[in-house]
């Protein structure tokens, strides 16, 4: 049943590489459980009705949902996720210009933002059944598409060795790197010293353990060379906490098993109210709904190609086969993720580490879509998962990832120069859309200024046009 639905051998995988590979894609993606619903719940929004346990529980509900609508629509091996970055967006900037611009409550102000989510669900979802998506996909230039897997490579890399594992860090004017070097600090006790001090060298250890364990098994051609780094980087924190004194399992003999559906039909499931939509202005909230339509359709668009060109998922032309397919899961899975009561559902980055893992086909999601129900009843367990050995993960999977920089022509200026900034506009701003819009706006004016303007196709000049826009204006 499972050859035949998921096409394993013509994939060219198996049922234990597929199962490996959707593990370590949960592994990776595991902190996004607790995380989302304490960004949102942690917003004046959030707070005002004590949002943390119906979030959590629609997190894990719509990043199940999403991962298998990818699975079994598409038939790819990508997890979705609310998203970081328009969570934070939308529990803080969106619900708090509507309840400042109006007479609503925050609680008010959080259903609206809802509302908008599922509007821009909607039109995602629009886009996509008439294959706008895919043309847009089209107009993005084939060196360029190569520079995306490059620019989430060092996306990941610079997620991994800063917000999970800490290899360097900034505070204010301080920047301390490994966790003994301090620059531009008058007094580097300021940054280093005491237990803080401790646990930061133990996650730096954890994160070069579990980084060379999965070097050396990859080297060995040991499968799932991933997966065991980072259980080896997990017993090594394990091991180290308990000898700092602390208990590592504290958040499984202290936790609530049973999962809060009680809270969650309360305060959010179906709670987006279009009533108060344009209670931030007509104008406004329009503009917020094209904010979140583009900002998911490129970072959509970059994850799935970026990702699949390094696994070798594209044909010669770098067009994904059964992408319009992957982009419909994806929009969906936001519609399902505002129903439940959380921001934008996207593709996440993480995928690629299951994707090197070997997946290629649909099973590995469906294996991290049933980790995120187990969430729903074990979510201790995903919270046991450290840090710095996901880190481990996600820099050796963005090392990889760099090496697509090799097919850019450096000759013609017209390609390289737009793929460099679009990489440095992705690590300044870690956004992958802000990334691909400074890159199509680049190709664009180089190409016109130097009498080309045949090899500008309209829609490239229009999204650029569109990117312009939301640069200079949204902002």
């Amino acid at each position: 049943m499972l050859e035949k639905f998921f096409r394993l051998k013509e994939n060219n995988t198996t049922v234990k590489t597929e199962v490996i590979a959707g593990l370590t894609t949960f592994m990776t993606m595991a902190y996004i459980i607790a995380l989302n619903p304490t960004i949102i719940a942690s917003s004046k929004a959030g707070a005002s009705v004590n949002l943390w346990n119906a979030v959590f529980v629609a997190t894990a509900l719509s990043a199940a949902i999403g991962t298998l609508f990818m699975a079994f629509l598409a038939n790819k091996p990508f997890a979705l996720a609310p998203g970081m970055g328009l969570n934070a967006y939308f529990a803080t900037v969106v619900t708090t210009i509507m309840a400042s611009t109006s007479d609503k409550t925050y609680d008010e102000a959080f259903k609206g933002a809802l509302a908008i989510v599922v509007v821009s669900g909607i039109l995602f979802t629009i886009l996509t059944i008439f294959k706008i998506r895919e043309k847009i996909v089209e107009a993005i230039p084939v060196g360029i598409r190569f520079g995306i897997t490059a620019g989430i490579g060092l996306m990941l890399i610079n997620v991994g060795m800063t917000t999970n594992a800490s290899i360097y860090y900034s505070d204010n004017d301080y920047i301390t790197i490994l966790g003994f070097f301090t620059l531009g600090a008058k007094d580097t006790h300021k940054l280093v010293g005491g237990a803080n001090y401790n646990l930061l060298i133990l996650y730096i250890v954890t994160f070069f353990v579990g980084l060379f364990a999965i070097v050396v098994l990859n080297h060995k051609k040991v499968k799932g060379s991933i997966l065991y780094g980072m259980l080896l980087a997990s017993l090594v924190y394990f091991a180290g906490d308990f000898m700092l004194g602390n208990d590592p399992f504290v958040v499984v003999k202290h936790a609530t098993w049973l999962p809060q559906f009680g809270d969650l039909a309360e305060k959010t499931l179906f709670k987006f109210h279009f009533g108060t939509l344009f209670s931030m202005g007509f104008l406004s909230a329009i503009m917020t709904i094209i904010s979140f339509c583009m900002v998911d359709m490129f970072d959509t668009i970059g994850t799935l190609l970026g990702t699949a060109t390094k696994a070798g998922m594209v044909d010669k032309s770098g067009k994904m086969p059964d992408m319009n397919k992957a982009m419909l899961s994806d929009s969906l899975a936001t519609c399902v993720g505002a129903c439940t009561g959380t921001s934008t559902v996207t593709t996440f980055i993480e995928s690629a580490a299951g994707v090197e893992e070997g997946g290629r086909t649909g099973f590995a999601s469906v294996i991290t879509g049933i980790c995120f129900l187990a969430c729903l009843f074990l979510a201790p367990v995903a919270k046991l998962i450290p840090a710095p050995a996901t880190s481990a993960a996600l820099v050796f999977v963005g090392i990889l990832m760099i090496s697509s920089l090799k097919n850019v022509d450096y000759n013609d200026f017209s390609q390289s120069v737009p793929v460099v900034l679009m990489i440095v506009f992705m690590m300044i701003t870690s956004g992958i859309g802000n990334g691909i819009g400074i890159g199509l706006i680049s190709y664009s004016i180089i190409k016109i200024c130097a009498g080309k303007f045949k090899e500008v196709s309209l829609l490239t000049l229009i999204l650029s046009i569109l990117f312009i826009g939301k640069f200079f204006i949204i902002y």
